[in-house]
């Protein structure tokens, strides 16, 4: 029969294995029921709130505007309309002529130095 070891007070002491210990398997398979009821009820009371949400909804006639006034409405992303277009350049570099937007962080060739002298 398997033993299982045991550290009481620092020291090992091997306690034989117990028909009534449960083993590593049958604590899987305890775990995986679980999380199949977990998210079961989980299922089950979301589709109650959303329920309770929509009855809400109706009989007050409340807009998404309403409960979330800073909130994007369905489909909106958060991006601006002009998010992801080119900038035109503020500042540029006349030893290379590389140039900087004024937007994230500052190249080396203007970091500590007066921006006006690097303006366009």
């Amino acid at each position: 029969m398997p033993s299982v070891i045991h550290i009481i007070d620092k020291s090992p002491t091997l306690i034989p294995y117990s028909d009534t210990m449960t083993s590593y398997k049958e604590l899987l398979k305890q775990r995986e029921a679980l999380e199949q009821q977990i998210s079961e009820a989980r299922r089950r009371e979301l589709a109650d709130a959303v329920s309770q949400v929509r009855s809400l909804v109706a009989d007050h006639g409340v807009t998404a505007q309403d409960v979330f006034p800073g909130g994007k409405a369905d489909g909106e992303t958060g991006l601006s309309s002009t998010a992801g277009t080119k900038v035109a350049p503020k500042y540029r570099d006349p030893a290379t002529g590389q140039t900087w937007t004024g937007r994230g962080k500052a190249p080396k060739w203007i970091q500590n130095e007066n921006r006006e002298k690097f303006a366009i």
